[in-house]
């Protein structure tokens, strides 16, 4: 390999944790791979808990009454996008609760419509998916025709 190639930088999972490399005859969602499930589940939790308690302590911070109400407004409408922001990780959060009970149950990574097989690139790339990708994709179709 010439000098002048550069390699490329390793990929990397929340947490810093690196993905899952399959072994050739590999029983699926075995216990490594639940461990590897477990561990990005629970970075991503403390990262979303890290961001929320940023939020709260940025909101006190930020209770100045301002007299201009320019100011003010945009006040508002900064937090109440940052508290919209907070609602959808609250509800992630719930979402990774019921993943690391799937874990425990061993229920995690198969479908929860057809049963089949998730997948585990599916799985670190949407470490919260509950269904394989046939059955996600016939949900959208069906949307977007009733829609």
């Amino acid at each position: 390999m010439p000098a002048s190639a550069k390699k490329a930088p390793a990929k990397t999972l929340f947490g810093g944790i690196k993905p899952y490399k399959e072994k050739k005859g590999e029983k699926y969602m075995n216990k490594k791979q639940l461990e590897h499930f477990r561990a990005i589940l629970h970075a991503w939790r403390t990262d979303l808990m890290d961001e929320v308690s940023r939020t709260v302590h940025a909101m006190q911070d930020e209770t100045a009454n301002h007299p201009d109400p320019n100011d003010r407004a945009s006040q508002e409408t900064d937090m109440s996008l940052e508290l919209r922001s907070r609602d959808r990780e609250r509800k992630l959060l719930k979402k990774i609760s019921e993943m690391l009970e799937q874990i425990e149950s061993s229920d995690y990574g198969y479908c929860e419509k057809c049963g089949v097989e998730i997948g585990v690139q599916r799985l670190e790339a949407r470490p919260t998916a509950t269904q394989c990708i046939d059955c996600k994709t016939l949900d959208e179709i069906r949307e977007r025709q009733l829609a």
